[in-house]
């Protein structure tokens, strides 16, 4: 049991060598009813340190005997639990991007902006001591192979901090529920979390979409609307496929997310937002970046902590379990379970669509199976390089397996003349779950 031994109020150590600036930033502390401490070089830092104990740390990045980075690696090694934020110079990146990588909560551009140090502060001292447990009903990442061991324990460690994410891998891998992961463990956890597909947005609409815009701005602005930054302010914004961002797009990304601050389409000033910025795509940024398809700023600025989804035919081990788990989620109550071969199958198969195909496949064995078994034919697995090569060309594997299962339902459809009860028990399924399948893939009896 870990005993909590910071102050009942809060204590903060600013650590600055220019008294206007400590100043500044004690009388601001002090109106939040925190206590605060000095010190105006690293020496002086590190011994507040190891002889009291904080809530919370802010720095300047240039004192007279080093630098904030020391202040930052410091407290990492040996006071994990205080958040540590760096104030930097007006624009300087390369140094906001380094002490984040360092391990820093957040940072401070110079001049200091009282709002934006206010809100740090609210959300630095919401961390908690301990990792947070994951809330009942939200899923979970499955599998216990040391790749996925290497994933949690990155989301745990990055839950802590404010610095952007960006998650790489493969279609299916799990992406955006690592992405949630890192925001159920996070102090941020009940405030919004806005996903957003970048590749599903028109290329004349992104400005508009992201910051909103003013009545007016442009016809059929018909009244002041919020962009996906507003809609996310306190919480987190996900990005889904940022690659697919246009050119254009990236400039306006990267001055949002450096100066924390937005403005609406057809408006003269910038408002502030508070949002945590994470990211994913399929691609590769860093191919992207050397094409010039993708501004090499704003993935240095992205890719500040790094998180690699393994593609589930490297956790091979992991399959069986993986499968059962999502079995025991996708039946509904229904008692069915695999048979020894279908796990075996399973376990033997690629699965290039990852953990998202491994659950179509389940969805479609559903429908299939009989007696509550589900048998190696009940899967209708791809072969290796037969077939799936052809039909990718064709559709997207989610579209492809949405039309076996389509098939094989209008198949049993067609056999008892479309009577559903009877149709349900040709494909060994509920009623229940036979009218699901049917309203999701648009089954009527038009199509028999």
């Amino acid at each position: 049991m870990s005993i909590d031994l910071r102050p009942a109020v809060a204590r903060v150590l600013v650590v600055d060598d220019e008294p206007d600036i400590l100043e500044l930033l004690e009388l601001a502390l002090l109106r939040m009813g925190l206590q605060v401490e000095r010190a105006t070089n690293v020496h002086e830092a590190l011994q507040q340190l190891d002889s009291k104990q904080f809530s919370l740390c802010l720095t300047d990045m240039r004192l007279p005997d080093g630098d904030g980075v020391e202040v930052v690696r410091h407290i990492a090694a040996h006071h994990a639990d205080v958040p540590v934020a760096v104030i930097t110079a007006h624009g300087n990146m390369e140094n906001a991007v380094s002490v984040l990588k360092s391990g820093a909560f957040d940072y401070l551009s110079k001049p200091v902006s009282l709002e934006q140090l206010r809100t740090l502060v609210k959300a630095a001292l919401k961390l908690p001591q301990s990792p947070i447990p994951v809330r009942e009903g939200v899923r979970i990442l499955l599998g216990n192979s040391p790749a996925m061991e290497k994933v949690r324990d990155l989301i745990e460690r990055v839950a802590r901090s404010q610095a952007p994410v960006h998650i790489s891998g493969e279609s299916g891998s799990g992406k955006e529920l690592a992405a949630r992961l890192i925001v159920e463990k996070s102090a941020r956890r009940d405030q919004p979390f806005v996903a957003v597909n970048c590749g599903a947005i028109p290329e004349t609409l992104m400005e508009s979409e992201f910051f909103g815009y003013r009545k007016g701005a442009f016809t059929g602005a018909e009244k002041d609307r919020e962009g996906f930054f507003q809609a996310a302010n306190g919480g987190t914004l996900f990005l889904d496929e940022i690659a697919d961002l246009p050119l254009s797009m990236q400039v306006k990304l990267l001055r949002a997310i450096q100066e924390k601050k937005v403005r609406k389409v057809g408006a003269t000033e910038e408002e502030s937002v508070d949002v945590r910025i994470i990211s994913a795509t399929h691609h590769s940024l860093t191919e992207r970046v050397q094409q010039g398809k993708f501004r090499q700023d704003l993935y240095y600025r992205l890719n500040v902590i790094s998180l690699p989804m393994p593609p589930l035919r490297e956790m091979r081990d992991d399959i069986s379990e993986v499968a059962s788990q999502l079995l025991i989620r996708l039946r509904n109550g229904e008692n069915v379970e695999f048979s020894p071969d279908a796990l075996q199958e399973l376990a033997r198969y690629n699965f290039p669509g990852n953990v998202r195909e491994l659950e179509n496949i389940i969805e479609r064995a559903l429908a299939l199976c009989s007696n509550g078994i589900i048998t190696p034919a009940d899967l209708q697995l791809i072969p290796s390089g037969i077939g799936a090569e052809v039909d990718t060309h064709k559709s997207s594997l989610p579209e492809y397996l949405d039309r076996i299962e389509r098939e094989a339902i209008l198949e049993a459809l067609r056999k008892t003349h479309f009577n559903r009860t009877a149709a349900a028990k040709v494909l060994g399924v509920t009623f229940r779950v036979l009218r699901y399948r049917m309203a999701r893939l648009n089954i009527t009896e038009k199509n028999g």
